[in-house]
């Protein structure tokens, strides 16, 4: 039964259901793990300012010719002619402090976008994974945990992260939602050992093909990052305050 003293909790499963939830006055968190949202925790972890992030190609051309730097991945590869792609080890260096980035990938950026209706939007990754809950706690709004998936179909690793996020914060939120309850139930089932878990998803196949499976035992680490980055203005940011830039 809904509890009506707690604020809602939903689990929104690919960016395809996202018109069938009313995001007005609800707080969004943003899940690609595989890799948009765990890549850009590690370029604010390396001292970038902030991230615009783009829909189309096309848009991120246009920002790099402006000067910026620019990270373009397709399918789960690098876009030729672009500074960086969308591996977390991409934004591991010195040379991004201070700098604002442009980006766009196959999955998270489109789903910023389509979740622009929200009242806040904040971006969530196991990498922030303590961080986001005890925002979301603090601000004690209605959430919804949007999953940015594969081509907008259903992807595990999303899943699992909104399903983690949903049982860190149970005792403030009403969990009634059905995808959350079976986002938490993937979430029961693979948490003793995720990184063996993960091994059977289609996203984590990919990456072998690719030869960039390193990444998924990377974004897989939890809450290794104190801060949140928030969606405002069509720019990515952190708080100055509880950033960890290096």
């Amino acid at each position: 039964m809904e509890d009506l003293s707690k604020p809602s909790f939903e689990v929104i499963l690919t960016p395809a259901l996202i018109p069938l939830y009313d995001l007005k006055g609800k707080t969004a968190i943003i899940i690609d793990i595989l890799r948009a949202t765990s890549s850009m925790c590690v370029a604010f972890e390396y001292g970038v300012r902030n991230i615009i992030p783009v829909s189309h190609v096309e848009d991120a051309i246009i920002h790099r010719k402006s000067g910026l730097k620019a990270a373009a991945e397709r399918d789960g590869q690098k876009v030729d002619g672009f500074d960086f792609g969308n591996s977390p080890f991409d934004f591991m260096i010195d040379d991004l402090n201070g700098q604002s980035l442009v980006m766009t990938t196959t999955n998270g950026t489109k789903a910023i976008h389509l979740s622009s209706k929200a009242e806040k939007m904040y971006i969530g990754s196991f990498l922030n994974l303590q961080a986001v809950a005890d925002k979301i706690i603090t601000e004690n709004k209605p959430v919804v945990a949007i999953c940015s998936g594969w081509k907008d179909r259903f992807n595990l690793e999303d899943a699992l992260f909104a399903g983690a996020l949903a049982s860190q914060v149970s005792h403030v939120f009403d969990l009634n939602d059905d995808s959350t309850i079976a986002a938490i139930a993937l979430w029961n089932t693979a948490q003793s050992n995720l990184e063996a878990f993960m091994k059977n998803a289609s996203h984590a196949q990919r990456f072998e093909r690719l030869g960039i499976d390193r990444d998924i035992q990377f974004c897989l680490q939890q809450s290794i990052y104190p801060f949140v980055p928030e969606v405002a203005n069509g720019m990515i940011k952190i708080d100055a305050e509880t950033g960890n830039n290096i």
